[in-house]
């Protein structure tokens, strides 16, 4: 029986001091009593000697130091894994907050699971299907792959990661396709928005949701992708399921990981972020991927918003780092009315090559996004001088090439948050874009090609 401890010395905010302890380990959960005989949870932060610093889950109001017991449960925080996790909606701690029953384990699993060993890493090679064109034909998604979305605040990313959610699907495979969703930090409004969305489309028969709202504890953000990372490793690698996990905001939740540590008094990072960011921030991200000899799969989509849109910015910058690409959401694209506003020059997917061309999406897939990008560019650029100097300045072809990226965005980056395009559809729609420049122009795409699609996109 686990020995209960009345030396609580200190309370400072959500840290507490308990003195005295005994075989205590880091990260090992504790039950605090109060006199009243409510009970709250805690976990060890630091252990110094026989002095535990712990860190409460709930709010530390009422909580009388000389009255209250604590004692500690010889292991750590733990989620009820089973497949009845399917269409079910948990708290930031695993517990359910959908009105129904609690979960009937198949397994206990500690969510402070390992990384993916290097060594046992499959490389990722099928595409994903997500239904939108600026990723599917330009920015591919692959199966076991990490591709952040790095968004800024009052950009609709809550809205792409919706449709993401409920529309991803790998194409020609028999494995069962599973979203792990995580919210954290996210007003109620945005929680009824997801759980909403994915209610009204179905989506929530394949997907397991764990929601953190703004005003749950900082503990509580910080264990949240831990659960939907514990929840993904088993329906992944125990089910063999191809599994999606999303998360939004990462930002709220280094910014938990800020309050915490400005807490534990250490010695602050870039802008106060604690200096060991990063490697938080991997234990997380490397846990997805897939594994040599397992079928299933994760594939990682974290959500960050960039503050004040600055991608030097310690998230989004330690992110780039640890993940295979980004997808970038651009201010001025919302403000001119594209939806999704996917700026695709910026925006880079490291693993597309590996998951495009024959046999996987269709064979001219590399040359038209190769096509696509070289032309917008060119456009943008066109637009740009027309803006300085007039139309009048520009060539003939300078005038074709800013007339294709403005169709480019409204056409193929433009499609709502509610339109769901097969990779032929998308591949059809960038042929017809190509086919307003001169056949002589697409010089990055195989004369077969040209002979077998251009000017007719939009037929095939």
């Amino acid at each position: 029986m686990a020995r209960e401890y009345r030396t609580i010395e200190e309370i400072s905010g959500p840290l507490m001091l308990v003195r005295g302890v005994e075989n205590v380990k880091y990260d090992e959960l504790g039950e605090i009593e109060l006199a009243s005989g409510e009970r709250r949870r805690c976990k060890v932060l630091e252990i110094e000697g026989s002095d535990a610093l712990v860190q409460l889950f709930e709010s530390s109001i009422g909580l009388n130091i000389e009255q209250s017991t604590v004692r500690f449960l010889g292991r750590g925080l733990e989620l009820a894994v089973s497949r009845d996790m399917l269409g079910r909606i948990f708290d930031g701690m695993g517990s359910p907050i959908d009105g129904g029953k609690a979960v009937i384990p198949e397994a206990m699993r500690d969510i402070n699971g390992m990384p993916i060993n290097p060594a046992s890493r499959d490389y990722p090679n099928e595409f994903i299907q997500t239904g939108v064109s600026a990723i599917d034909g330009l920015n591919t998604l692959v199966r076991g792959q990490k591709l952040p979305i790095f968004s800024g605040a009052g950009l609709p990313h809550a809205q792409l990661a919706a449709q993401i959610a409920r529309q991803a699907e790998v194409l020609n495979s028999e494995e069962t396709f599973a979203v792990v969703f995580a919210a954290m930090g996210i007003t109620f409004e945005e929680a009824d928005y997801f759980i909403s969305d994915f209610r009204r489309t179905g989506a929530i028969d394949r997907a397991v949701m764990f929601i953190n709202l703004a005003n749950d504890p900082a503990i509580e953000r910080i264990s949240t992708p831990r659960m939907a990372m514990t929840a993904a490793e088993y329906l992944a690698f125990d089910l063999d399921m191809h599994v999606l996990v999303l998360m939004t905001d990462i930002t709220y939740y280094a910014e938990a990981l800020r309050e915490v540590s400005a807490a534990r008094k250490e010695v602050p990072g870039r802008r106060g972020y604690p200096g060991y960011l990063y490697t938080d921030l991997a234990s997380i991200y490397e846990r997805a991927g897939r594994i040599k000899g397992k079928r299933g799969s994760i594939t990682f989509v974290p959500i960050l918003t960039m503050p004040d849109d600055d991608k030097t910015h310690p998230i989004p910058d330690l992110t780039g780092y640890i993940t295979e690409g980004q997808i970038i959401l651009s201010r001025d694209l919302y403000r001119r009315g594209i939806q999704p506003p996917i700026d695709v020059l910026p925006s880079l997917s490291r693993l597309k090559d590996k998951g495009i061309g024959k046999g996987r999406t269709r064979a001219d897939h590399a040359d038209t996004m190769n096509q696509l990008f070289a032309a917008y560019s060119r456009g943008k650029d066109a637009r740009d001088l027309e803006i300085i100097l007039g139309e009048d300045a520009l060539s003939p072809l300078d005038r074709e090439y800013a007339k294709f990226s403005e169709a480019f965005e409204k056409q193929y980056v433009s499609q709502g948050f509610n339109t769901d395009r097969s990779i032929e559809e998308t591949l059809n729609i960038g042929w017809s874009l190509l086919s307003m420049l001169p056949a002589s122009e697409l010089k990055r795409v195989h004369d077969e090609y040209i002979e077998q699609y251009y000017n007719k996109g939009a037929d095939n």
